[in-house]
């Protein structure tokens, strides 16, 4: 049986069973979280609904680093300094969007969404 978010059978009132009116769906099934950090880059392609393709990564070590001038260079790494996403998300060192990234250039905020766009694009924070 399928695993999911939706509560297809809940009980009734008087305590009794309550039969669901229909299965799951493929496309209401869960999965687990991509949780990229900081590390050699790999990535992953995996299929998504219509027959689609998300590329996700597992690990990097560079950033694509928009700075003021209109120019885009690319930036090594050094630590997560802040997740808004979650607390435990800040401890671990995962990159999700909105994460506050410690650079060489210095501090950036992320742009994109490495977990589906296989990709860290940020934008330089002024100090």
């Amino acid at each position: 049986m399928r695993k999911s978010v939706e509560n297809l059978a809940t009980s009734k009132i008087t305590g009794g069973r309550r039969h669901p009116l229909r299965i799951r769906r493929k496309y209401e099934t869960d999965r687990y979280p991509n949780e990229p950090n900081i590390g050699a880059q790999i990535t992953i392609t995996r299929r998504v609904r219509g027959n689609n393709k998300k590329t996700a990564l597992k690990s990097i070590d560079f950033v694509n680093l928009a700075t003021g001038d209109a120019k885009v260079k690319k930036s090594k790494i050094l630590k997560v300094l802040d997740n808004a996403t979650n607390n435990d998300y800040k401890r671990r060192g995962i990159i999700t969007k909105g994460a506050i990234l410690e650079t060489q250039e210095g501090k950036c905020k992320v742009v994109s969404k490495p977990g589906q766009n296989g990709i860290v694009n940020a934008i330089l924070l002024k100090e």
